[in-house]
Parts: structure tokens; sequence; C-alpha cells
């Protein structure tokens, strides 16, 4: 297992011991029909705290030939989908925290070369027999090679993928060099069964391009199919105070919507 390479379980792990914890695995059922589809790029756009980083976590370790995830999801709701073990750590998959990376590097540029750099490392360690591959070739032909060499798919997870427009907001040329690497990490790539991101901002076009249409994005007002799985449904709420003696009643009002003073 490795870091950003088939990385293991211990993310969600923390997730299930945690005091308060709702069952959002159905979100794998649809991720499952996407697969190596045309919806294979999906975007989920919404503020802080919906649990955001919990769902990639999620799908890590659903997804991840890193670990071995079946004792995790066993008690789920997922593993009552007729999909379940067809997928379950079946795929080499690649796991990104831009906010990590950019706060670690100078730059966009050195952003980028540190993640082809640590990856295309962890790769190598788990496939010796790319190692001895052409020194000049770029990222994405190592993963073109390692989809040749062991025919299987990539699931790739990034989050917080729109730190860069919030952090360098002003910065149209370095804005402009991550998402070419974005388009040209994901576009058109048979490799990829799955790209899933999260951030806060939408998808849209940025400058005079628009690098990620291929992405569906499921946003606060187009939530889509994923609506139940990306924050708390109202029944959820009630079980919540149920289950910790709490009113619903108070609850809705503190967290329903904002009250301006008159």
């Amino acid at each position: 297992m490795g870091t950003y390479f088939n990385p293991s379980n211990g993310g969600f792990a923390e997730s299930l011991r945690s005091k308060i914890y709702v069952d959002k695995t159905g979100m794998i059922s649809y991720t499952n029909s996407i697969l190596c589809s045309e919806q294979k790029h999906v975007c989920i756009s919404r503020p802080r705290r919906f649990g955001k980083t919990m769902a990639a976590k999620m799908l890590a370790a659903y997804y991840s030939r890193g670990c071995e995830s079946g004792d995790m999801f066993e008690k789920l709701r997922i593993s009552k989908d007729k999909s379940y073990n067809d997928h379950l750590n079946r795929y080499n998959l690649i796991t990104i925290n831009m906010q990590q990376f950019l706060s670690e590097s100078r730059d966009i540029t050195r952003m980028i070369i540190d993640i082809e750099e640590y990856i295309s490392a962890e790769i190598i360690e788990a496939y010796p027999e790319l190692k001895d591959s052409n020194p000049n070739d770029t990222f994405t032909a190592l993963l073109e090679k390692l989809y040749i060499i062991t025919g299987i798919p990539i699931i790739v997870l990034i989050d917080e993928w729109d730190y860069i427009f919030r952090k360098h907001q002003e910065d149209v040329t370095a804005q402009k060099t991550y998402l070419d690497f974005l388009r040209n990490f994901f576009k058109d790539r048979e490799y990829i069964a799955l790209a899933y991101m999260t951030g806060i901002l939408p998808i849209k076009k940025y400058g005079t391009h628009s690098a990620l249409n291929m992405f569906d994005e499921f946003s606060m007002t187009n939530p889509g199919p994923l609506a139940e799985y990306v924050g708390f449904t109202q029944n959820e709420v009630k079980a919540l105070c149920d289950k910790h003696q709490m009113l619903y009643e108070d609850m809705a009002e503190w967290y329903d919507g904002y009250k301006l003073p008159i």
C-alpha cells in the first residue's frame, strides 16, 4: 500500500470508529454504476462540513487494491447491493489532496511536479516491471503503461480540487497551468474508471477555456442522485437527535438557514 497510490483503508476506519457515523455507502452503488462509462467524471461541490472528505475516504477504502475492506463494509448498506463484490478492492487507485500539495509547494508548477513524482515512485514500487520505462515518459504515459500491463483501470480521487482557485484567485496563468494538468490527466483517457473530485467552488469556465467540461457536477442546487449521500437527510438528523436525546426542533432552528437582525 502507498500514501497516494493504492492507500490503506485507515481513513475510513477512523470514520467508522467515530461517535457519530451515518451510513453513506449507498453512494457506492451509484459510482459502481458509472465505472468506465461516459459518466465516469464526477465533481461534488458543497460548502465545508458536508462530509465530502469522509465520502472520498469511503470510496478509497472500497476500491483500493492496497487493502482488504470486506470486514468494514459487510454490515453497511452497500453490502446488500448486487454490485458489491464485483468492485470491492479491485482497482488501482490514486488519491490526492490538492490543499496539502499546494501548501507544501512553492507554486503551481512545483506542485504538479511533486504530484507526478510522488505518485510515479509509488506506482513503480508496486509494479517494478515499470522501473525500466523510458525516463522521458510523461506521467500519463506511465499510467497508460500501468493500465496496459495490468488490465486494471484506475480510479482517481481528488479532494479540495478547487483550492488553487481559492488560494490564487488573481493568478490566471497558474490557474490555466492547473486546468491543463487536470484535462491532460482525465480527458479521453481509457485508463480512467472513475474520476471523483470534491470542492467548494463550482466547475465553470475559468478564463478563456473550459478544461473540465467532461465532469458531471452535483451541487447544492443540482444534487442529482447523490443528494442523500452528501450531508444529512431530515430522517437521519431526526434519528441522531433521538439517539443523543436532543430536540429535533432545536436543531432545525439552529441550522435551517440564517437569521438576520431586523
